[in-house]
């Protein structure tokens, strides 16, 4: 039965007494309407083309997203064999990487023209953008072979009230739908609240802001384009012709419109008179303006201008303070959504060689070489002593986490030893008493 049969076809409200339970159990409520109307709002509450076309209207959005997608691509990427839990694995290690896996080939070389970091950059875009980013896999055979990213706004869930999505339906440039099942397609989003199939990203909440810019951008450019000077009304005191109006328009035009003709003198003639707006470009107070638009864009990916570059009034601390709480708490989420992907709905498309390997990413926050110092320090000293009093000198660097240093039993004339601690005294009262 086709997918759009399965999303229009009338369905039990029950599940019969005998009948088994469905391989991918769907949720006890309705989460949508029977009606195929309801696909009109599966992907959110505004069109995710839009919300991709804006980032090629603003520049502060496209930077912001650029950072985001091109740090989380360069992130390396690792497949791990774990313990079954019975302790049963080769090696003496309970983890170790795995350098040779179908499912890590694909992940390096999606398909024969994109390598590994340009699909996760892309399919980022997507996610960063509308909330929502698609894998859709071909197989040979039984065998994923490759993976695509697709455009977001192409596909489309069909709901299920026993399975809660029953497969897809991409819609191709040319208006072709084409049924996918749900091993070929990967879903990742960022939850949307209203909708348990949609995503939202930061665009959908920012567009006015983002609008705005672009409305300045564009104010600002038809000033110089239109003779550099704010507009103002044109009055006759009887209304004209066709002809005559057609004439004004195109003299005015050929003589003052542009930067290159700005602050002509302007005769007119047939009793108009020019009346000039009252407002200037002072008054619109735009730079103010572009500065509050890329601060709330700033604000709603969690960034920072010093990340991109801008660094008028930021130092090198508050840099540093900034990539780690931006590495940490947004690439870090980023990395851990993507994991959960890969291990519970790719890697279960390579059958059982999936099974007892996982997915991880590298961390990606800096360290911070200062505090790693103080650390090292402390727990020196704290070997020291350990050391003194009678610990064992392998053990107790293996316990600080120091590496095991050959010691000669040499002490420099430079380094004092500890001094002993003084011998106890007693009272002559304590010693009767003993």
């Amino acid at each position: 039965m086709s997918v759009w049969n399965n999303l229009t076809r009338r369905r039990p409200r029950t599940r019969p007494r005998n009948a088994a339970a469905p391989a991918t159990p769907g949720p006890r409520v309705p989460m949508v309407g029977r009606f195929p109307s309801v696909l009109a709002s599966l992907t959110g509450t505004s069109d995710p083309e839009q919300q991709m076309e804006t980032f090629g209207r603003s520049g502060t959005l496209h930077s912001v997203v650029t950072l985001a997608a091109s740090s989380f691509s360069q992130v390396q990427w690792r497949l791990f064999r774990q313990a079954d839990g019975r302790g049963r694995i080769s090696g003496p290690d309970p983890v170790r990487e795995v350098t040779s896996h179908a499912a890590l080939d694909m992940w390096n070389k999606p398909n024969p023209w994109m390598a590994g970091q340009l699909f996760r950059e892309s399919y980022q875009q997507h996610l960063k953008l509308t909330g929502l980013a698609y894998w859709v896999i071909s197989y040979v055979g039984s065998i994923p072979a490759w993976m695509w990213p697709v455009r977001p706004d192409r596909m489309m869930p069909v709901p299920d009230a026993k399975t809660f999505i029953a497969g897809w339906v991409y819609t191709g440039p040319s208006g072709e739908q084409i049924p996918l099942e749900n091993k070929e397609v990967v879903w990742l989003r960022q939850p949307h609240p209203l909708n348990p199939y949609g995503g939202m990203g930061a665009v959908e909440p920012l567009m006015p802001d983002i609008e705005s810019a672009s409305y300045t951008s564009q104010w600002n450019r038809n000033f110089f384009k239109n003779s550099a000077q704010p507009g103002g009304l044109y009055i006759f005191p009887d209304r004209v012709g066709d002809d005559q109006w057609e004439e004004m328009a195109e003299r005015w035009a050929e003589q003052h419109q542009g930067v290159q003709r700005a602050h002509r003198v302007a005769f007119l003639e047939g009793g108009g008179q020019w009346v000039p707006a009252t407002y200037s470009m002072k008054d619109m107070q735009f730079t103010e303006l572009r500065q509050d638009g890329r601060d709330i864009i700033y604000e709603g990916y969690g960034t920072s201008k010093g990340m991109l570059g801008v660094v008028d009034d930021v130092n090198r601390a508050n840099i540093e303070g900034s990539e780690y709480i931006y590495t940490k708490y947004r690439l870090g989420v980023d990395l851990a959504r993507t994991k959960d992907v890969l291990n519970y709905q790719f890697l279960p498309l390579f059958g059982s060689s999936g099974q007892g390997v996982s997915f991880d990413a590298d961390n990606p926050v800096p360290r911070d070489w200062q505090a790693d110092a103080a650390t090292t320090a402390a727990n020196a000293n704290a070997a020291i002593g350990l050391v003194q009093v009678g610990f064992d000198p392998e053990e107790t660097l293996n316990a600080m986490s120091l590496p095991a240093i050959k010691h000669t039993g040499a002490i420099p004339s430079t380094v004092q030893p500890p001094l002993a601690a003084p011998a106890k005294t007693y009272e002559p009262a304590e010693t009767e008493a003993a």
